[in-house]
């Protein structure tokens, strides 16, 4: 099922940050897809990016800017399959509460770890690796 939303997010690939005061309209669109409404493309924008990518395939998205909302989505996965939603473990001693959220691609070629697509990884839309130790969980959507 998930699948598509890797045909989705590959057009959005390269997609980034515009730095200074103007925005991306592309990023302040995708934050249109959650309760945030952000007006600025300088934000924490990964929940955002997958609340849109999940809605334009024409399932029901978390409508939350915050990348834990994700883990109440969909059903669980225990094994992640290419599309799947991962939400990452990124908190410090500043916020004990901070996640990413991606897509699964594949596992990495390094042992224990993942290869995944999404937004805000390096302020644009990018492949990135994550290490398995700090996967929250794995969601697909339920059907």
């Amino acid at each position: 099922m998930s699948q598509r939303y890797l045909e989705e997010v590959l057009a959005w690939v390269g997609t980034k940050e515009v730095k200074g005061a103007v925005a991306n309209p592309d990023i302040v669109k995708f934050s249109s897809y959650t309760s945030l409404k952000a007006t600025s493309d300088e934000i924490a924008w990964c929940s955002s990016f997958v609340n849109f990518i999940v809605a334009t395939c024409g399932d029901k998205p978390t409508g939350s800017a915050a990348a834990r909302s994700w883990l109440d989505w969909g059903v669980v996965l225990r094994d992640p399959r290419p599309g799947c939603v991962v939400i990452i473990d990124r908190k410090d001693a500043a916020n004990p509460h901070a996640a990413h959220v991606t897509f699964y691609v594949c596992d990495d070629v390094k042992p224990d770890y993942i290869q995944c697509i999404g937004g805000n990884q390096g302020d644009m839309v990018r492949m990135s690796v994550y290490a398995k130790s700090k996967v929250l969980g794995y969601r697909d959507v339920s059907r």
